[in-house]
């Protein structure tokens, strides 16, 4: 298998255990809705955080997991690959077949100080540091708050690597009127950075006038 390039269409998506599942499901649905070929690598913690958000609950095996996101979502799932969290045969453990683009969403304190440090002791934190290694597109989505000193000099640390830090942050210039409002601003400014078209808000001063 010959490396990807930026725009072949397949990303390495990481779920965390960072409050925030409801990002992370809806940036899944609108990169399989744009044919992504994704490969979902999800943490212990952000099962337990999706059962808590979202009342969504998937089994630890990535075939079973595979199978209550494709009943849960309401875009095809022929084209997502759930990985094990210690499925070192994956594309994503390797330079040599790894997605050039992935995104953390959410992104833990745990999981941003694990990728700052070349960790790679589950294959979501492998995948970042091939990544970075492959000087592809990182985008971590830090869900925390109030940040520690700590938490601003690893993101300060990945920064000056070229990852994008974009915290999970949403604006209210589209006037906001639900939850779901606000998920797809955050979604928007992801897929933005992808590259990948979206139509999820108005553009502020394009597709919105006072």
């Amino acid at each position: 298998m010959v490396n990807s390039t930026k725009n072949d269409k397949r990303i390495t998506l990481a779920w965390s255990g960072a409050s925030g599942a409801p990002y992370g499901i809806r940036l899944l649905e609108c990169l399989l809705a744009a044919d992504y070929e994704v490969y979902l690598l999800i943490s212990s913690a952000a099962r337990v955080v999706l059962a808590t958000e979202h009342g969504l609950k998937l089994p630890s095996g990535p075939d079973a997991a595979k199978e209550a996101l494709t009943k849960h979502l309401t875009v095809s799932t022929d084209k997502l690959n759930v990985c094990g969290k210690e499925d070192w045969f994956s594309p994503v453990a390797s330079g040599s077949a790894a997605p050039k683009q992935m995104v953390v969403c959410p992104c833990s304190a745990g999981s941003l100080a694990a990728i700052a440090h070349g960790m790679s002791d589950n294959l979501a934190e492998r995948a970042a540091d091939v990544v970075l290694k492959e000087r592809g597109q990182l985008l971590l989505v830090v869900r925390e708050t109030p940040f520690s000193t700590l938490h601003l000099e690893n993101m300060l640390k990945l920064s000056k690597m070229g990852v994008t830090i974009m915290p999970a942050a949403p604006g209210f210039y589209h006037q906001p009127q639900t939850i779901e409002d606000l998920v797809d601003f955050m979604v928007a400014r992801i897929l933005d950075h992808l590259g990948v078209e979206q139509g999820l808000v108005p553009r502020w001063g394009y597709d919105q006038r006072p």
